[in-house]
């Protein structure tokens, strides 16, 4: 039995930074993970890969607007040579991560699949044999996995893990996807490859797509997607099979039973948090969404915290590790509640094309909760960069309180979405109001003076 001030389960975003901040304090650490690298699931098969394929569609889309009439019907991506360079952005950062931890001491990584023996105790199974610990600290930060449903022929689907992983299993533009699920990483997948030139079609079984976002968003960025993605919503998939072409998919709408056939299915209806074994039974509870912890991210014993997408509180990277350094502050200040978590200012961007983000309260949590909201308005089809890039559709929406007009929350719809949510984030944390936004003299010509704009809208 090895003793250690600080062992981690997982090495990604809800590990490692507290991992470094404890070992600088000069605390003993481990870190367990299944890969045996630095870097969670956003690095091996979620927003660094799938972002790298998504800029190179955003740059295929610009060198179309400015193509000769012949050019233009023949351009088209080597996938082959950007799923090389997705790889290689991988490599580097693997290795950047690699140099990171080497350049540290009392931080030790080991690859292997830990499970609990007692609140204290942990056995990690490794290639060469098992190794206990007693651990006087435990991260719980085990991610997330790949949720398959039990449909007849799900295992002639791909999922996102075999699109983005490095060396992917899907090589080939496809001529026809048939994507099952319309969450972000369904409807992001979608808009990609048919910008890259692919027929796409979405089976999405409730009513919306992007289930939980604002209606009234999600109403404003579906008509903005390209045409090529054919969205079914109310759809209940029976099966999937085998066919000449590649995959039919069985499905149920509308009272009607009906098939449809492509070249690959990609089956992405969610993730579910990876459960360590022995967790329940040392009285860790995991509720639906994840392990059970509160705002200083501690669980039913004051020394195990659980960070990231295990608990499934906010399953986003930049979350996670705002999560591990609150664990980390709070064990360094003797398992007291010294930091708390902010669940509800995390920005989250749908990286369509266009993209979509949001952050704090939208309206229709309002009206959920019988708020009143006071709505600035900007659009991008007054933005000078918008009309630079000719992507004038969408715009900024700031929702505040009628009394003070403090900022609550807000949307961005279009350009530069996924960069301006942050501005807006740290401005409703802070609890800045519309006047503070209002007098602040932003950038030109950048999308970011509309935030400005937004608010002296309301003036």
């Amino acid at each position: 039995m090895q003793s250690v001030d600080l062992l981690t389960i997982g090495a990604g975003g809800g590990a490692y930074p507290a991992a470094f901040r404890l070992a600088k304090a000069g605390r003993s650490v481990v870190m367990v993970d299944p890969k045996g690298v630095m870097s969670g699931n956003c690095l091996y098969e979620g927003c660094i890969p799938s972002k790298a394929m998504r800029e190179t569609a955003v740059m295929l889309q610009s060198q179309r607007r400015f193509a000769t009439r012949g050019l233009s019907g023949s351009m088209r991506i080597d996938y082959a040579q950007m799923i090389a360079h997705k790889d290689a952005i991988q490599a580097r950062r693997y290795q950047q991560h690699a140099a990171e931890l080497a350049a540290v001491p009392n931080i030790r990584l080991l690859q292997g699949v830990a499970r609990f023996l007692s609140p204290h105790e942990v056995a990690v199974t490794t290639a060469t044999g098992e190794q206990c610990f007693h651990c006087a600290q435990i991260i719980l930060a085990s991610g997330s996995e790949v949720f398959a449903p039990p449909i007849p022929g799900a295992h002639l689907c791909l999922s996102s893990h075999d699109l983005y992983k490095p060396d992917p299993t899907l090589k080939k533009l496809p001529g026809h996807l048939i994507v099952i699920g319309g969450g972000y990483i369904g409807l992001e997948t979608a808009t990609f490859l048919a910008a890259f030139g692919a027929q796409v079609t979405l089976l999405q079984r409730g009513e919306q797509v992007l289930d939980g976002m604002d209606p009234a968003l999600v109403a404003q960025l579906t008509p903005l997607l390209d045409p090529r993605v054919r969205i079914l919503t109310g759809v209940d998939v029976t099966a999937v099979e085998a066919s000449r072409r590649g995959r039919r998919v069985r499905y149920r709408r509308k009272g009607k039973n009906e098939q449809l056939e492509g070249d690959i299915v990609l089956m992405a209806v969610g993730r579910r948090p990876v459960i360590p074994a022995g967790t329940v039974e040392i009285g860790i509870a995991v509720g639906k969404k994840g392990v059970e912890v509160g705002a200083g991210l501690q669980t039913a014993h004051p020394h195990i915290y659980a960070c990231g997408d295990v608990n499934g509180r906010v399953p986003l990277f930049h979350a996670a590790v705002r999560q591990s350094l609150v664990a980390a502050h709070n064990i360094l200040g003797g398992n007291q509640p010294l930091d708390y978590a902010d669940f509800s200012h995390v920005p989250t961007t749908i990286f369509t094309l266009p993209a979509a983000a949001y952050v704090g309260i939208t309206p229709d949590q309002a009206a959920a909760r019988g708020m009143a909201l006071v709505t600035g308005r900007y659009d991008f089809a007054e933005d000078a960069r918008a009309q630079i890039l000719e992507r004038t559709e969408g715009g900024i929406r700031l929702f505040f309180a009628p009394d003070g007009l403090r900022l609550l929350g807000g949307w961005v719809l279009g350009i530069d979405a996924g960069h301006l949510i942050g501005q807006i984030g740290m401005a409703a944390a802070s609890g800045l109001t519309a006047y503070d936004l209002a007098r602040f003299a932003d950038q030109h010509p950048t999308s970011a003076e509309g935030i400005g704009k937004a608010a002296r809208s309301l003036f």
